[in-house]
């Protein structure tokens, strides 16, 4: 057991220049987006591009988007909180029917000091846990993912009354954004199996501003939450979602495009009784971005 561990240690020491340099290479690729963005007209109406997606700027350095941020006093229902890693880890592995010994031992052992800005650790499926399980003959990377996002809509339906409009997704229709991508390779390297643990806000850190200006001022490790997180966050969580007036959740990970015609302007927004599309510009004081935080001390 103690050369296991040793094992993993070692690993895990070798990831850790990994995930800072993953940091540095976001960051730079931020700034050199901005530069090249300098002289871009820029359409109000449009989605957060490729460009947005990448940027790592510090919220004192960046006033793009500044007017689609209003106040806010919405917060989460009475009686949520996150609940303890290794409850949330056995949920998800009854809910997904997927194996929660690697996630498990992390949390026990391996588990880095919270992340500012965190709210605490979450427990989400990984996709290729979901696609060796449910649906092994899907390779494509895209396409998994919006398998996996409607399996998660279907084991929300079974939980409570919930809409989940376009339940036929297809890659056509939604995608996880570059920067999320590249978090969410680097927590895959730091982190093995069915069930992964990320550290993550709900919302309550961008409430009040629209889904590209949360983008503008994300921190240098943080990231914005897909559909799948999301949605299986409030799987285990279920008080997150629990009345009307509760903060609604925009999956700031995702670019959604409704009509399949390459136009990704929207995302999706959780609501306690469904998820939909919605615009990127949209500002409202009732909804807040969700994101991850990259744990770079590690």
């Amino acid at each position: 057991m103690e050369e296991k561990k040793m094992s993993k240690r070692k690993e895990l020491l070798k990831l850790k220049q990994g995930v800072r340099r993953a940091g540095l290479k976001l960051a730079l690729a931020g700034q050199c987006n901005q530069n090249c963005n300098q002289n871009c007209n820029q359409n109000e109406e449009a989605a957060v591009n490729e460009e947005a997606e990448l940027k790592m700027i510090q919220p004192a350095e960046n006033n793009q988007y500044v007017n689609e941020e209003i106040l806010s006093d919405y917060k989460y229902p009475r009686g949520y909180k996150p609940k303890p890693i290794a409850k949330q880890v056995k949920a998800i592995a009854k809910i997904f029917d997927l194996d929660p010994q690697d996630a498990l031992e992390f949390a026990k052992h391996y588990l880095p000091a919270l992340p500012e800005g965190a709210e605490g650790w979450f427990a989400i499926p990984s996709v290729d846990g979901l696609a060796k399980k449910h649906f092994p003959q899907v390779t494509d990377p895209d396409q998994k993912y919006c398998f996996a996002v409607q399996l998660m809509h279907r084991k929300v339906n079974a939980t409570r009354t919930f809409l989940a409009r376009n339940l036929n997704l297809t890659s056509e229709m939604l995608r996880v954004r570059n920067r999320t991508a590249q978090a969410l390779t680097y927590i895959t390297k730091m982190q093995k199996g069915d069930i992964l643990i990320v550290a993550a806000q709900l919302g309550m850190r961008h409430r009040g501003r629209s889904i590209r200006r949360a983008h503008m001022v994300f921190e240098t490790n943080e990231f914005g939450l897909g559909t799948l997180a999301v949605g299986s966050i409030s799987l285990t969580h279920p008080k997150l979602l629990d009345y009307s007036d509760c903060l609604n959740l925009y999956c700031s990970g995702d670019k959604f495009s409704p009509m399949e015609d390459g136009n990704f302007s929207k995302s999706i927004l959780f609501s306690v009784l469904s998820s939909s599309g919605c615009n990127t510009y949209s500002v409202k004081g009732d909804s807040g971005s969700t994101s991850g935080f990259l744990p770079i001390e590690y």
